[in-house]
């Protein structure tokens, strides 16, 4: 692409960058305030290596697998291109910025995560600025890697918690809440793009202020603590679904359960328990109690019957027993959620629970591990049979000659089940239609679209 002069003449070409992103919800986040920029300082956005006078790399660290990812990611834009910039959790100070430069010594620059200025600095070093920018151009939403009906709406980085398993601060740091007038604005931006659906993401949303002390903010000239229940309350007037994602479950919790009630935000959550066994969770270093965890649950169920829960778990902790691997089926027993994955444990590098005692061999973990989602998976699919013949609302994701796919409430992209439409060819992506569900598998379930009489 070139551009061409009021004069007549031809200008240079415009400068052409390539951009991989990796990992979680965050770091998509993370790499579209990147892009967002790139974009509005006029240069652009290429799909190849061949196009592309730069290539950045947003990298993910979380476990030894994600590290391997990013590691070839940064490899092959080197061998594909030769001017490679490195951002996200692998750039972090520390032990992974150097298995970076080990592996890798001729990337060009290397930065953390949540770090667009720093990137757009190493960018502007190594490839001139265009002369002209495009922000106007650039739409108010900025620059979107999901699809054009939902979105995810980062509320704060980093983590104030030192789990044992978890190197997450030391990459992103802790805890900053955006201001809630940024949040809120942001939102309006996305709801006006025609976003039907944000998803919250942060380390922590629960701790949404708790480090400006829940300072006051505005939006539409109304006061709003920084908190997560006044941000879930201005949310659910935006006439969109709102979603939350990464929910500790701290006393405070309890106060959205309403609101979801309501209808004023999705009933989903999604809690990361992690475990069940008092001794294990203390080892873990987690802020939470299983007894209690179970209170809660049928608490929050007389509040919202509707309500989703989906949570995550590590089996084959260091020390953790047999019996104690039985308390963790024993509470999903009891819990019956709806939606779970679980992790056998991987040693993360600088981890401190890696110099926990008891250690598990690999076949432990992992076979803890299938045991654990073989008895998940009849509790989910009884929580889907209990969804046959109700009628419900789901958002269409997909639609093609075999019909849509869409979610229900109760489905978060990428990580829940779908809503298979047989009948529904004649849906747009981006609908709210209104179903009947007719049958269900392990995962997904199967409808048929409610016509008006």
């Amino acid at each position: 692409m070139t551009r061409t002069s009021e004069s007549g003449s031809t200008a240079k070409p415009t400068p052409k960058v390539g951009f991989v992103s990796l990992g979680c919800p965050k770091a998509t986040s993370d790499s579209e305030s990147i892009l967002t920029r790139l974009r509005s300082e006029g240069y652009d956005i290429v799909p190849t290596y061949d196009d592309a006078d730069v290539v950045v790399v947003n990298t993910c660290g979380f476990i030894d697998a994600a590290v391997e990812e990013s590691l070839d990611a940064i490899g092959e834009a080197l061998a594909e291109n030769g001017k490679v910039i490195v951002t996200g959790c692998m750039g972090a100070e520390g032990p992974k910025r150097q298995q970076v430069l080990s592996a890798h010594p001729q990337v060009l620059a290397v930065t953390g995560p949540h770090a667009t200025e720093e990137v757009m600095d190493a960018v502007h070093r190594h490839l001139p600025k265009p002369h002209d920018p495009f922000s106007d151009l650039v739409p108010p939403q900025g620059i979107r890697l999901t699809p054009s009906h939902y979105a995810y709406l980062k509320i704060s980085e980093g983590c104030n918690h030192r789990c044992s398993f978890c190197i997450i601060p030391s990459m992103r740091g802790d805890l900053v809440s955006r201001p809630i007038g940024d949040v809120m604005r942001e939102a309006e931006a996305l709801r006006d793009a025609g976003v039907r659906e944000l998803l919250i993401v942060s380390q922590d949303t629960s701790a949404y202020g708790v480090d400006v002390k829940y300072r006051t903010g505005f939006w539409g000239g109304k006061p709003l603590r920084t908190k997560l229940y006044d941000l879930a309350n201005a949310l659910g007037e935006l006439d969109m679904w709102v979603r939350m994602h990464y929910v500790y479950p701290y006393p405070h919790v309890d106060d959205i359960i309403p609101l979801m009630a309501e209808g004023k935000i999705l009933p989903y959550l999604d809690v990361p328990f992690q475990h069940a066994s008092p001794r294990v969770l203390k080892a873990m270093k987690r802020p939470a109690n299983a007894e209690n965890n179970l209170e809660r649950i049928r608490a929050w169920r007389s509040i919202c019957p509707d309500i989703t829960i989906r949570s995550t778990f590590i089996a084959g902790f260091p020390g953790e027993t047999e019996q104690e691997f039985e308390e963790l089926l024993d509470f999903l027993g009891e819990a019956r959620l709806d939606r779970v994955g679980c992790f056998a444990y991987s040693p993360v590098e600088g981890a401190s629970a890696n110099d926990l005692p008891g250690a598990l061999p690999e076949e432990v973990r992992e076979e803890r591990r299938q045991r654990l989602m073989e008895f998940q998976e009849d509790i989910s699919t009884q929580r889907l049979e209990e969804k046959i013949d109700r009628e419900m609302i789901v958002l269409v994701d997909e639609v093609d000659e075999d019909g849509a796919v869409a979610r229900s409430e109760g489905d978060a992209p990428d990580i829940d089940g779908l809503v298979h439409i047989l009948d529904g060819q004649d849906l747009e992506v981006g609908d709210f239609v209104r179903v009947r569900i007719t049958d269900c598998d392990v995962h997904d379930l199967y409808a048929e679209v409610i016509t008006e009489d």
